[in-house]
């Protein structure tokens, strides 16, 4: 068919002619509407003070504007992941081609699918005291080795580096993972999990402070900080952690159960590490307050020390009185020295009066009344134990024959029956013997008498012949006789050598079997010389 001829009367439409036409046409359409729906990607308000973001649901997003001057005439302000109704009107944004709604009232609806997800998620684990603060670690003063874990490509990485260099250098060790869709949680919990695995004094050193960090973001997009093997993860870390993951309005479950959150990564890094030069001041100032310290007790030591020497008396005021003391002892030391010698005197004659010889001679003769005694009663003692030892040994000798004797008679009795079990088992043994061998013979019988009705002899003796090639092949048709050939034919009293019929046709090939008529139709073969009565064999 011929293309249709252009309509040369049709108007012609500018880019801003056409996009007014349809603003206007979705204005006047959709001037006043409600929208239900959930806010997505909201960041507060603009610099300019108007509120971007989106409203969403299941299947579709629209994008949504406040202006200023409503934004802050309203009661109640969008936060994200809120379910809320929008009142408002569609309009297009001609710059981009694209259509939004322009909310002039704002109501709660309910907490959106996700945020209900994150509350019911969030008591859960509080349940379990994950969230405890008695479970907070405290972070180091000054770690040396600082471990991160972000996305190596992002800017976040840079800004922790960056402000680590300014305050404090440190050695960082990163692990890079995804920190937004599919596998992130997975790999953010890996990394954790791995920081903590690291031994100590390895290859590889083992971080003093953890930093998990993510720029802002939706919802949708912190939503791996959410998940619940990341949050177990962070829980279960032995290393402090500081969760820095979005920006200050953000919030995630991470943050709850780490040991420290940071409102931003650069947060977490001044988090991490003091500020040198300030430590340097502060080193300084303390050295400064210590001397001056030092200076002033020092000098109150030397104030205290004198006015301690000016309160002390003279030492000759000090000694008057243990002078004094000495030269009374002095003098009274010769009587008293006389007073002892005396009465050391005293004593010893007392002593001497009774050392006389008839004393002596009297407690000679008791000490040998009593070694005569006690020799008496050990001499009574020793042929008493003895008798009682020698009539306990012959009890024992007693007893010993009677236990000697009973013992052998009772290991003749043992002998005489295992004797006598050792004569049943072998009668029992013979009458086995003789069983097995009865039952072999029989076996073997059997097997002969078996063998004899299964063997070929026995058709032999019945008149049949066996007919074997000259190699000794038995032969079990005529087709494989071939002409002049020389065969065996064994009897039943012996073998005969035969030739077969050089006259008889050859056997002609075929494909089919031959029917059993052809075969009764086919001449029979000459009979051989050798015994008369064979020829039918053939």
């Amino acid at each position: 068919m011929p293309p249709a001829e252009p309509l040369l009367n049709t108007p012609e439409f500018t880019v801003s002619e056409l996009s007014q036409s349809l603003k206007r046409t979705v204005e006047d359409t959709y001037g006043h509407v409600r929208v239900r729906g959930e806010i997505s990607g909201f960041r507060g308000a603009h610099s300019s003070g108007h509120c971007y973001f989106a409203l969403k649901d299941e299947s579709a997003k629209i994008e949504a504007v406040i202006w200023k001057g409503v934004h802050g005439r309203m009661r109640f302000k969008p936060q994200e992941g809120l379910e809320v109704i929008a009142t408002g009107k569609l309009t297009t944004y001609p710059g981009s081609s694209k259509y939004q709604i322009v909310i002039e009232a704002l109501e709660p609806a309910g907490i959106g699918a996700l945020m209900a997800l994150m509350e019911e998620r969030k008591k859960k684990l509080a349940a379990e005291g994950l969230f405890d603060e008695a479970r907070k670690q405290l972070l180091p003063w000054l770690p040396d080795v600082i471990g991160v874990v972000t996305s190596p490509t992002g800017a976040v990485i840079r800004d922790i580096l960056h402000r680590l260099e300014d305050r404090f250098p440190r050695h960082v060790l990163v692990w890079p993972v995804k920190v937004q869709g599919e596998g992130s949680a997975e790999q953010v919990a890996a990394a954790i999990r791995g920081f903590n695995a690291l031994p100590e004094g390895g290859k590889i050193p083992r971080p003093d402070v953890l930093i998990v960090a993510r720029g802002g973001g939706s919802l949708e997009d912190l939503w791996s900080f959410n998940e619940e093997i990341v949050v177990r993860a962070a829980a279960e870390s032995m290393i402090p952690l500081i969760s820095a993951v979005g920006h200050e309005t953000d919030i995630t479950l991470i943050d709850f159960v780490a040991d420290k959150r940071a409102p931003t990564p650069t947060a977490a890094a001044e988090m991490a590490v003091p500020v040198r030069s300030e430590l340097f001041v502060e080193v300084a100032d303390l050295a400064r307050r210590t001397r001056a310290y030092w200076q002033r007790a020092h000098e109150s030591r030397r104030s205290e020390l004198r006015a301690a020497a000016r309160a002390l008396p003279a030492a000759s005021d000090l000694l008057a009185i243990p002078r004094q003391r000495l030269d009374s002892a002095g003098s009274a030391l010769p009587r008293g020295l006389k007073a002892n010698t005396h009465a050391h005197f005293r004593r010893f004659t007392t002593a001497s009066s009774k050392l006389t010889l008839r004393v002596l001679h009297g407690q000679i003769a008791q000490s040998n009344h009593r070694l005569t005694v006690c020799g008496e009663r050990l001499g009574l003692s020793a042929r008493a134990l003895l008798h009682r030892r020698r009539d306990r040994f012959a009890g024992l000798e007693v007893r010993l024959r009677a236990s000697k004797l009973s013992n052998a008679q009772a290991q003749r009795n043992a002998i005489a029956r295992q004797r006598e079990r050792t004569h049943r088992l072998a009668e029992r043994a013979n009458r086995a013997l003789l069983t097995l061998l009865q039952r072999l013979d029989a076996r073997v019988a059997n097997s002969g008498k078996l063998l004899s009705a299964l063997s070929y002899r026995g058709v032999l003796a019945r008149g049949f012949a066996l007919v074997r090639d000259e190699a000794g092949h038995p032969l079990h048709s005529a087709d494989s006789v071939g002409p002049n050939a020389r065969l065996e034919i064994e009897f039943a009293d012996g073998r005969v050598a035969a030739t077969a019929d050089a006259d008889r046709p050859e056997p002609r090939a075929t494909t089919q079997p031959k029917p059993a008529a052809s075969r009764e139709a086919k001449p029979a073969p000459k009979r051989v010389a050798k015994p008369v009565d064979q020829g039918t064999l053939f």
